[in-house]
């Protein structure tokens, strides 16, 4: 990292740090922004498609059935951005069949993501966000993975970095904060969640995620906590009802853009650049949340319109409102969810399957794995060129 890469309206300082090396210390939050009309725009845009959103997820007939879906869909696309392959089809098998080996590793990040994510909307009920909530987020989401000798639940206490595989401290793209000054970086980022703000909560939400990202506080993770993070804020200050918005979709598809506005504030204090990013990307994927429920909505009224007059005993139903939930299952699962014998279970996945709501994904004859490939189909849509 150079120094000259920073002008003098970086919102922060660079440091020689001891070693020699130069790093990057923010300046607490909230920048000195100035009353922007290019921002007006963007901000009504996306406050009203976020308004859109809370209003179609309150109306839902059960907005926990959809909540579930996406959760799992944020967690295979922020996990993508850190380089991971899995897809949501290996998600949901995984969940009901974990399996081992190096193919599997992947998996297993994104079901910690998943994971962490539903520890932390349960751990907001008790605790605000803060320090605290942020490394037991940050244990949950690297315990048993590759990332587990990175001291789950830990802040750093050695200096990390952000750059090109094969980079080192020398010649890196970014060097966060030393420990000392990042653990003074992180007081100020406490303080700024915690006090009442003037400002407009999604563009406070950009500020707290960018200077996260800044601080880079963990030796991994940073990224996906920080993600983590927007979902959890939205819920804690009441912009939405259920955690249904999720902005890694967006960062996904334009990652080259998202890593050069984060960069770009701290070198040359680009906030305003950056924020209106940040709010096209809710805006985005507000309108996307919405398409995605209601195809789903519809699809579960197909289903059950179906089953209703097939006349199907009401545990097919049952097992049906379950896969939007998780779009898979095993006699096992289905025995352990219905309450119900292994045989019986076995008979209710059968009647799904020659529905055609289920599919039969491993080939094997014992312990199969049944899929909803619409509900996945619906979920995945849009990540390769797809339509929703």
């Amino acid at each position: 990292m150079r120094p000259s890469d920073f002008s003098k309206t970086s919102p922060g300082r660079v440091i020689r740090a001891h070693g020699g090396y130069w790093a990057y210390v923010p300046d607490p939050l909230p920048p000195a922004l100035e009353a922007d009309w290019h921002l007006a725009e963007p901000l009504a845009e996306a406050s009203r498609r976020l308004g859109e959103l809370a209003g179609v997820t309150r109306t839902l007939p059960n907005p926990h059935l959809f909540v579930a879906p996406f959760v799992r869909r944020e967690a295979v696309l922020s996990s993508r951005i850190e380089g991971t392959q899995a897809s949501l089809s290996d998600l949901v098998k995984f969940e009901v069949a974990p399996s081992k080996g190096a193919a599997m590793a992947d998996v297993g990040e994104v079901a910690n993501y998943v994971r962490a994510l539903d520890y932390g909307l349960t751990r907001l009920k008790t605790l605000p966000m803060s320090l605290r909530l942020l490394r037991e987020i940050h244990q949950r989401l690297m315990k048993g993975v590759r990332g587990d000798r990175a001291t789950p639940g830990e802040f750093r206490r050695s200096q990390n970095w952000i750059g090109p595989p094969g980079s080192s401290l020398a010649n890196a793209t970014y060097v966060p904060p030393p420990v000392d000054e990042m653990r003074e970086a992180l007081d100020g980022f406490e303080k700024f969640l915690q006090a009442a703000s003037p400002l407009p909560p999604l563009v406070r939400l950009a500020l707290v995620h960018q200077q996260f990202e800044a601080i880079h506080p963990f030796l991994d993770g940073n990224g996906r906590v920080g993600r983590l993070l927007i979902t959890l804020l939205l819920c804690e200050w009441r912009l939405l009802p259920e955690p249904v918005l999720y902005l890694s979709a967006f960062f996904e598809r334009r990652r080259p853009e998202y890593y050069d506005h984060l960069l770009a504030v701290n070198q040359r204090g680009a906030w305003r650049d950056w924020i209106v990013y940040f709010l096209e990307g809710v805006s985005t994927e507000a309108q996307d949340g919405i398409r995605r429920s209601q195809r789903l909505l519809d699809l579960r009224q197909t289903y059950r319109r179906a089953l209703e007059t097939a006349r199907a005993p009401g545990l097919s139903l049952r097992l049906v409102d379950n896969l939007f939930t998780a779009p898979s299952t095993s006699v096992r699962h289905a025995a352990q969810f219905l309450g119900v014998t292994p045989r019986s279970a076995q008979l209710t996945i059968g009647k799904l399957a020659q529905a055609g709501i289920l599919e039969e994904v491993t080939g094997r004859k014992r312990d199969r794995v049944f899929v909803a490939r619409k509900i996945l189909r619906i979920l995945e849509a849009g990540e390769m060129g797809e339509g929703i």
